[in-house]
């Protein structure tokens, strides 16, 4: 048996660097209890740090090493995490991760990410997202965003595929910086 952050090192020599980094988003993010049934992450970034450490000539651990610099707390799925490692590829600025449109306010709607400086919010919309009742709480958060003026895009399986490339060019037309 073997714990999610050892399985995490053990993979590091095999998988390629942005799925080790997407499957570390998953291992530091705060779940959702309601949905998830626990309260805590499997793992911290320090933790993960720390198992580096011991482990310094294991096979991987230099990309493990990399993967550590670019995992965020935030990304609730593998193409969120994904989403955002093109975004920095195209060379965009770092995104906000579980961007609330009033950020003093936890029941505000929430996009997966974007930029609040520029009024940009970006949603990643999966398979869960298909059922009638989150399309009503999808389409009530969408309105939100733009009520308030913000450029809201919605990517899908569709934009993972291409690399996210359509939605880039669409990010830095609409930047204005």
């Amino acid at each position: 048996m073997s714990s999610p952050s050892r399985t995490w090192l053990d993979l590091a020599h095999q998988l390629p660097l942005r799925y080790l980094v997407a499957m570390g988003d998953q291992l530091i993010r705060m779940p959702r209890t309601v949905f998830e049934g626990r309260n805590g992450p499997y793992a911290t970034r320090e933790g993960l740090r720390l198992l580096i450490r011991q482990h310094p000539n294991m096979k991987g651990v230099e990309k493990a090493r990399l993967a550590l610099e670019d995992m965020r707390v935030g990304a609730d799925s593998f193409p969120e995490t994904f989403l955002r490692l093109a975004m920095l590829d195209a060379r965009l600025p770092e995104p906000e991760l579980q961007l609330r449109l009033d950020p003093d306010d936890p029941w505000s709607p929430s996009a997966d990410l974007g930029y609040r400086r520029f009024r940009i919010a970006v949603q990643y919309d999966g398979a869960p997202h298909l059922t009638r009742e989150q399309q009503t709480r999808d389409n009530r958060r969408d309105e939100a965003f733009t009520s308030a003026g913000w450029s809201y895009f919605k990517v899908n399986a569709d934009d993972l595929a291409g690399g996210f490339a359509g939605l880039i060019v669409r990010i830095k037309r609409s930047r204005r910086c």
